[in-house]
């Protein structure tokens, strides 16, 4: 077997493991099935993982990352704060079509933790991430558009995770391509409407957007 960094090796069992429990279930999915899955032994697993807390841990930041990648990539600016908001929405929304069932285990690694004594942590610290993402990239666009929000940004955060959480639970149950489009549209709208973008300094001071203006 090729020696690999353990922090490689640590991804690629990661990576594994999402795949076995997406294919099997979290409670049917062993250390032997994962490590099955990556192509090594027993005792690579145990060298990069002491629990499986810490496995469903770094299972869960990976999952997180994986459409948090995609939608930082695209909540770039655009011509407008709408359509902005909107293309984040669409990167990670994306992903949910691409890819149904690791966001069904995402709901699974959840249940999971909450029933098993000791796991409890898990669950919050994975909903703790969500709104800590949803910070990030709030704070990322107040960077590069020069935006002002009308409410605290831990509010916004906390309820954009809860309503992409709830979305798209309601998603994987009835599959309703249309009715979800809509309502990411109506979201997008309510949340424009909560941030105001500040005036061109330029504008203000009378200076080169002033004469353009006149």
């Amino acid at each position: 077997m090729a020696r690999m960094p353990s922090a490689e090796r640590r991804r690629q069992l990661t990576e594994a493991a999402i795949r076995a429990m997406t294919r099997d279930g979290v409670a049917a999915t062993t250390t032997r099935s994962i490590c099955a899955e990556a192509g090594v032994s027993l005792s690579v697993f145990h060298y990069c993982f002491d629990s499986k807390q810490a496995l469903l841990e770094s299972v869960i930041a990976a999952i997180t990352d994986h459409s948090v990648t995609l939608v930082r990539e695209a909540i770039q600016p655009k011509a407008t704060l709408r359509e902005t908001i909107r293309a984040g929405f669409q990167a990670y929304w994306d992903h949910v079509s691409d890819r149904p069932g690791e966001h069904m285990l995402t709901y699974e690694l959840t249940q999971y933790a909450l029933r098993r004594p000791g796991f409890e942590h898990l669950a919050q610290r994975q909903y703790e991430r969500y709104c800590d993402t949803y910070t990030e990239l709030i704070e990322q666009l107040r960077h590069h558009m020069a935006l002002e929000l009308r409410v605290p940004v831990i509010v916004l955060a906390r309820y954009l995770a809860a309503m992409t959480d709830g979305l798209t639970l309601n998603h994987l149950v009835l599959g309703d391509d249309r009715t979800s489009a809509d309502i990411l549209d109506m979201i997008t709208d309510h949340v424009a409407g909560l941030i105001d973008e500040r005036p061109d300094p330029a504008e203000t001071s009378g200076g080169l957007g002033s004469a353009r203006a006149g």
